[in-house]
């Protein structure tokens, strides 16, 4: 069986009537921006088994946009001991139809957002560089992409690393 799509303006009638409110976002994620009825139990607790939702007569899950549950929907299924749903478009299609979030901008962007903001300026000023000043500045986009993909393969992000020093994420730490 796998999860069932609902939309959220359903989804919220059925949380009226008990159902359970999953984000599966990240620690990060769910710190900025979040559904205030939702309890946050990361995808990475649910996949390994750790969480079990036990007693609940609904249970809905969610991420932001949808994909990353439907990408995990066997797992998130398995978890649940009842009738479970993925919310259709996820916490973005939330906001769209304009139901209440919690927000808390003091927060910084996800680690992930940093990273692509980043990466992205990088590239783009050596890419800049190369066709105006030197050709040599070519190099340092051809290092972030080769970082990237190493982060891809191996799971560690050096840049990540870095910005999960800077200033304005030290004291945001969640978890």
């Amino acid at each position: 069986m796998s999860l069932k799509s609902i939309t959220p303006e359903a989804a919220q009638a059925l949380l009226d009537q008990g159902a359970v409110l999953v984000d599966i976002r990240g620690a990060d994620e769910y710190a900025r921006e979040r559904i205030g009825k939702a309890r946050h139990i990361p995808m990475q607790q649910l996949a390994g088994g750790a969480q079990r939702l036990d007693g609940a007569t609904a249970v809905i899950f969610h991420c932001r946009s949808g994909a990353r549950t439907r990408a995990n929907a066997q797992a998130l299924q398995a978890c649940a001991k009842c009738d479970a749903y993925m919310l259709e478009g996820g916490l973005d299609a939330w906001k769209k139809a304009g139901l209440p979030l919690e927000i808390d901008k003091s927060r910084p962007l996800e680690l992930q957002r940093q990273v692509q903001i980043a990466a992205g300026s990088i590239v783009l000023l050596g890419a800049i560089l190369g066709a105006v000043a030197s050709p040599w500045f070519h190099l340092l986009s051809a290092f972030v992409g080769a970082g990237l993909v190493f982060a891809g393969i191996s799971g560690f992000c050096g840049m990540a690393r870095v910005l999960t020093k800077m200033p304005w994420n030290r004291e945001a730490r969640i978890g």
